[in-house]
């Protein structure tokens, strides 16, 4: 039926429509916000005259209006009419443009029948086209095993799949956990002359990883080197994270001592994680010459670089090297989170280093930052037990503007109420006060 709107302008302007060429009929249904006008502009003009001929890029155009507003029904009556026209011949993007409507619509099964139907054109499907057929079935779990028999059947129809074609099935199948089916597509490549590319090396790797098979991950990095490829970071990323969860440090640290000499710096991502790995493992020295070797290399730490490596001092015992650590990451303009300095309050005031615990506190309301009350019940309980006119010391620091000394003074309070009322002797030298 033909829009009323649409009939009124018609008979306002009877001839100035019908006596229009392809190309400016191609104009007015381009500009037409409504496909459905659109589409009555196109029949009408081709029954007015019986002779007119819709240039290509009128019926390209109308398509994927139609398509695009989801009016797929019109769509295919349109196309369907044109299947034994042989005036025009249509191309294979204009079905890759349906391909990737149907998958943004979320129909996997309309956007394979779409490819089958390029055959019934004519029009002889290209590796693009497979590959974004591939992608749309795959991103539905149901469909992978569809997706692996149309990419197994396309040699009939003259199609060769491309590495592109492998990395899509490849990756679905290691997120499927079919890491078999993976192994077996990346060997199948080189026997039909396709050459397997950085991101295939780096599909197959992150999928045994998933599986905790770093062993293989790293045997897999080994044969990428000695084949010439160029790892990227992402790869290093993957093995080393890997290859920390399981223990295997030493490896770990040989991977990214080599990272550099094999053509890809190490970035902050690869040291932090592996000053994490050993952090975790008590083995916090280890983790204090990998931060060396970033500045070495010129890779600057950063606050996490900074923060994990006094967690993993704290975490041995070692107060005096991250209490220098500490203050080393404050000279250089870092603000470490508050957990950071109450742990090494905490760990100095367990061990009787009441003076070291005061300076970090000291450092900390310098630094702008309110202590939590847990942290100063630790060193106030210790400078009860030890000396209580070290505490009027803390207490008389200069304080910068934006310390958030309300915070810290209501915390403090609160502390002070309660110690007050539980030790005698604290409570009468605050009445001299």
């Amino acid at each position: 039926m033909i829009p009323s709107h649409f009939t009124k302008t018609l008979n306002s302007k009877p001839i100035r429509f019908f006596h229009s060429s392809p190309s400016r009929i191609h104009k007015l249904i381009a500009s037409q916000s409504d496909p459905l006008v659109a589409y009555e502009i196109f029949h009408l003009s081709s029954k007015t005259h019986p002779n007119f001929l819709h240039s290509y890029s009128t019926i390209h155009t109308l398509i994927l209006k139609l398509a695009r507003s989801r009016h797929f029904s019109l769509m295919n009556s349109l196309l369907s009419s044109l299947k034994h026209d042989r005036r025009y011949t249509l191309t294979p993007s204009l079905f890759t443009h349906i391909i990737r409507i149907y998958g943004q619509a979320n129909s996997p099964e309309k956007a394979l029948k779409t490819f089958y139907t390029m055959l019934e054109f004519d029009v002889k499907p290209r590796p693009k086209q497979l590959n974004v057929i591939l992608e749309i079935l795959v991103s539905e779990r149901r469909y992978i095993r569809p997706a692996f028999e149309l990419f197994k059947s396309v040699n009939r129809y003259g199609v060769c799949p491309n590495v592109e074609s492998y990395n899509v099935l490849m990756r679905a199948f290691c997120l499927n956990g079919d890491l078999s089916v993976a192994y077996q597509l990346f060997g199948e490549m080189s026997k039909r002359d396709v050459m397997p590319n950085v991101e295939s090396y780096r599909i197959l790797m992150q999928g045994l990883c998933r599986k905790s098979q770093v062993n293989r991950a790293v045997e897999l990095l080994e044969d990428m080197l000695n084949k010439g490829f160029v790892p990227d970071g992402l790869i290093y990323t993957t093995v080393l994270n890997s290859l920390c969860r399981k223990k295997k440090l030493r490896e770990a640290y040989k991977v990214l001592c080599r990272m550099k000499v094999k053509g890809c710096d190490p970035d902050i991502v690869h040291y932090n994680t592996v000053i994490l790995g050993f952090c975790r493992e008590n083995r916090a020295h280890d983790a204090c010459k990998v931060l060396e070797d970033m500045d070495a290399n010129g890779c600057l730490p950063n606050l996490v670089s900074f923060q994990t490596l006094v967690g993993g001092l704290c975490s041995q015992g070692l107060y005096d090297e991250a209490k220098s650590y500490l203050d080393l990451m404050v000279s250089k303009g870092f603000s470490p989170h508050v957990s950071v300095w109450h742990v090494l309050v905490n760990g100095l005031c367990g061990v009787g280093k009441v003076d070291a615990a005061c300076s970090v506190m000291e450092g900390m309301l310098k630094s702008g930052e309110a202590p939590h009350v847990n942290t100063w019940m630790d060193v106030i309980s210790r400078i009860c037990e030890v000396e209580i006119g070290r505490l009027e010391e803390v207490l008389k620091v200069e304080i910068a503007p934006y310390t958030r000394i309300i915070d810290a003074g209501v915390d403090l309070q609160e502390y002070l109420a309660k110690k007050g009322r539980a030790n005698a002797k604290f409570k009468s030298r605050r009445e001299k006060v």
